[in-house]
């Protein structure tokens, strides 16, 4: 099992507050500061994609959240200037994107993932000793 580094978790728990600021901002509709978090807001979002991209399923599930967060920006600043509000329903493309990566990972890597676990070969070498007593008993 898999467990985040602690240096990894900060900035998770960073993320979460900048991602927090910027839907409550989009909800109250404060246009600047949901404008201004958008950037540290995706900047966050990237790095942990990269610092976990060795890892696949959190690659995955990471890159999902990514286009998620790029989908509400999208449709957070077109709420904001008070263009054409069919324009919002372009957000599908990233979410979409995003729920490719989550189907991708649990229809075709994690089936596979779970058949190697299912191969591996535990060798374990027993002394002659203990074989005799296994036998005897």
């Amino acid at each position: 099992m898999y467990t985040i580094p602690e240096k990894f978790r900060k900035i998770e728990n960073l993320h979460i507050v900048f991602w927090l600021i910027k839907d409550m901002s989009w909800a109250m509709l404060w246009r600047p500061l949901g404008i201004l978090m958008i950037f540290p807001t995706l900047t966050v979002a990237i790095l942990i994609t990269w610092q976990t991209r060795k890892l696949k399923s959190e690659l995955y599930h990471n890159l999902a959240v990514l286009f998620w967060i790029t989908a509400n920006c999208y449709w957070m600043i077109v709420e904001f200037m008070g263009v054409d509000d069919t324009l919002r329903f372009y957000a599908i493309i990233p979410f979409g994107i995003g729920f490719i990566f989550i189907a991708a990972y649990y229809l075709f890597i994690r089936p596979n993932e779970i058949k190697q676990e299912k191969k591996v070969l535990l060798k374990v070498e027993v002394s002659e000793e203990a074989v005799n007593i296994a036998n005897a008993g």
